[in-house]
């Protein structure tokens, strides 16, 4: 049995940053991973996602270079190069993190970890062959594509019609209709890159909206450009069978019948806690999800967990953060966890972000609130490389203390502006202290400060 002063059950974002951080904490770490190290994010959600989401904006690009003086004749998009582009980046970032963890000093071991139960000295984990214990046990297991009780939906999975995000990633030709169940970021995101590829697309979402939790209006104008993009929606659709070529949903009492080459199951994820051995030391678990605190502790001693198993913030940046808070809690040092100014993005074209409150959530919560907001051609350069662009952004201020709790942006650029906003939002400086800060021109970050001056 060997001995560790830290075991970590997962090597995505949280498990892998977890086992840096440890490592250079001076605690000995072994790290289970049993399929690939970067967890979903780094092989079948995040990063894959964008590397696709990329290609196909640089073809719907040079398809309207004419809007922008350039012609540019025989232009194509070639499916498999993309995806032969896609796997080598998924490849180098997947090597990156392996040097990564081992420069650490952690022990790599790429099989399936479970936990056995407890010793006086320590939890026991076992990979089928071994036995290792360890004081502080952190679990970061990530989580899997929920699959709904849907009629016919296990039958057209085993047939290949109907694929979650990990098929879709390797799908060799881009089928010529796509139907895609959810629309939420990666629904969204595939469904841009599948349109512009030359798949008829339809997205099915049950709520009545696309992007969830986003701000109502960012939502609407997401929706009306991927619109222009020839991609189909019915919002307010409830899917009620799948069959090998079809599928029904139910909508306004009706039931209709898509059929399609293809169909793609974006509805969510669960935390994957199934199957780890949590029950044999006791571990306290909410609908399926690993029940944690702000220190990411769970209710057993030494026991903690971060990243998607917790299910509570389902972002690799989420992970990030949680693994850093978990590693300094084992090693006695104060941190604590916030979930309320972590930025959310869509990496579609128009890129949709959002961080803090927003309108809804603000009014739900009773806050007295002060909204601004500008299009994003104020900006020059927005105007500049964007031709009939309605992007914009909207500030949600408290009124009493005059402080930024909401930044909602649509528009290119707009992920990478949104840490600026979190950044405001984190100072809790008011306004007019905000409204001192020197942006660099013309950048499309302009817009942040127009808005606080309109």
């Amino acid at each position: 049995m060997e001995k560790y002063d830290l075991i970590i059950i997962g090597g995505g974002p949280a498990g892998y940053l977890a086992a840096e951080r440890a490592g250079h904490g001076g605690l000995t770490t072994v790290l289970f991973e049993e399929r690939s190290l970067g967890g979903t994010c780094l092989n079948e959600g995040c990063i894959p996602t964008k590397s696709l989401l990329n290609s196909a904006k640089i073809y719907a690009k040079a398809l309207h270079g004419k809007d922008y003086g350039v012609d540019v004749e025989e232009i194509k998009l070639n499916h498999k190069d993309v995806i032969s582009r896609k796997n080598e980046v998924v490849k180098s970032l997947v090597a990156g993190v392996k040097s990564a963890v081992r420069k650490s000093g952690a022990t790599l071991v790429s099989k399936r970890a479970t936990i056995k139960g407890k010793l006086s000295d320590g939890y026991i984990v076992t990979d089928g062959e071994k036995e290792y214990v360890s004081t502080n046990l952190l679990i970061c297991a990530g989580s899997v594509p929920v699959i709904p009780p849907i009629a016919g939906l296990k039958e057209a999975i085993e047939s290949g019609y109907a694929l979650t995000s990990r098929e879709i990633l390797d799908i060799e030709k881009v089928p010529k209709s796509l139907v895609i169940v959810g629309g939420g970021v990666i629904g969204l995101e595939m469904a841009e890159y599948f349109a512009i590829a030359g798949s008829e697309v339809t997205v099915v979402e049950m709520l009545g909206k696309i992007a969830g939790p986003f701000d109502d209006e960012l939502s609407a104008n997401l929706q009306k450009n991927l619109e222009k993009l020839g991609i189909k929606f019915y919002l307010n659709a409830k899917v009620t069978e799948v069959k090998d070529g079809s599928i029904a949903f139910e909508k306004d009492g009706k039931t209709t019948v898509l059929k399609s080459e293809k169909a793609l199951l974006c509805i969510g994820r669960r935390a994957a806690s199934s199957d780890l051995g949590l029950e044999t030391i006791g571990v306290y678990t909410e609908r399926g999800a690993v029940a944690t605190d702000e220190r990411m502790a769970t209710n057993l001693p030494g026991v903690y967990a971060a990243g998607d198993i917790n299910a509570k913030s389902m972002l690799a940046h989420t992970a990030y953060r949680e693994a850093e808070v978990a590693i300094a809690n084992i090693l006695g040092k104060k941190d604590i966890m916030r979930y309320d100014v972590i930025p959310s993005i869509i990496y579609t074209t128009p890129e949709t972000a959002s961080v803090g409150e927003t309108e809804n959530t603000a009014k739900e919560k009773g806050l007295e609130i002060i909204i601004k907001k500008l299009p994003l051609m104020y900006s020059g350069r927005y105007l500049a490389e964007t031709k009939d662009g309605d992007g914009f952004c909207k500030v949600i201020i408290e009124k009493k203390s005059s402080r930024i709790i909401g930044v909602q942006m649509i528009g290119n650029y707009a992920s990478e502006l949104i840490l600026s906003a979190g950044l405001m939002i984190e100072s809790t400086l008011p306004v007019e202290s905000l409204q001192k800060v020197v942006f660099a021109h013309p950048t499309v970050g302009e817009i942040l400060r127009e808005v606080l001056f309109s």
